[in-house]
């Protein structure tokens, strides 16, 4: 192929906005000429190449955009640490049907039991399956919310939330008891009951929900919403934290007796 027409066809690559074809087609128009291969096996070799930067592009937007906190995945999940019931609905989970049902998931567990770790992994994967994910904490949604609504953009901010498949609420025992958080943190979930997911974690039960939501009838109509669809996760056992500490203490004693 000679200069002009290679560049020719790089434009046209370009235009057709199919940057993988462009970077790999004249080294597979060579490799297809040593091998002798047909011309439908040339297409799909450099399609398939479009495809996969593609599709990890997509990751790397979607990964950018869910705010998971780095180091939590299933990698570095202890899975030996989970209750074993929790281990054996975790594979179900990761391929997302309750994501595509609108279910909701709540891990409950006291400080310490690797909620979010759990939360945040499975979030991740759920990301690799091709799922939308959003990661925040209570604290930080309900004040990104009350912003938007002093603003008179709350619905364009729930619209945006909408966009994720899953949205991961962290810690939701922790945020402030004020009328308007709670008011604006049940507008959301309201939004969401039965067509997107959320994923909570608490370390209360739901008899002390009447701590975040105030007004038990407000109590009472997000438990609702919540448990209706819901995939329930009990994380007890002692806490990691905690664990981690005396171990870190063990070893600091030692160091200092040797």
């Amino acid at each position: 192929m000679s200069k002009d027409a290679r560049r020719k066809l790089d434009e046209m690559l370009r235009d057709l906005k199919l940057p993988g074809v462009g970077s790999c087609h004249a080294e597979a128009a060579s490799r297809a000429e040593k091998e002798g291969w047909g011309f439908e096996r040339f297409l799909h070799h450099v399609l398939d190449v479009e495809l996969e930067q593609r599709r990890q592009k997509r990751l790397e937007r979607v990964l950018k955009s869910s705010k998971l906190p780095a180091g939590k995945s299933m990698a570095t999940l202890d899975l030996e640490r989970l209750p074993v019931k929790v281990r054996r609905q975790l594979p179900a989970l990761i391929e997302g049907g309750f994501v595509d049902r609108g279910e909701n998931l709540l891990a409950f567990g006291l400080p310490g039991r690797g909620k979010t770790h759990l939360v945040c992994a499975l979030g991740a994967e759920l990301i690799q399956n091709g799922y939308t994910v959003h990661f925040t904490p209570a604290f930080a949604l309900v004040q990104r919310l009350l912003l938007a609504r002093q603003t008179y953009g709350l619905e364009k901010e729930l619209r945006r939330l909408d966009a994720f498949d899953a949205l991961i609420i962290d810690d939701i025992g922790y945020i402030q008891q004020d009328r308007d958080e709670t008011e604006v943190l049940f507008t959301l979930l309201a939004e969401r009951y039965e067509r997107r997911t959320v994923i909570l974690t608490s370390n209360l039960v739901f008899s002390q929900w009447d701590r975040i939501f105030k007004d038990p009838m407000t109590t009472a109509a997000a438990i609702d919403r919540i448990i209706h669809h819901c995939v329930i996760l009990e994380l007890n056992g002692t806490s990691f934290r905690a664990e981690a500490a005396k171990g870190r203490i063990a070893q600091a004693a030692e160091s200092t007796t040797a």
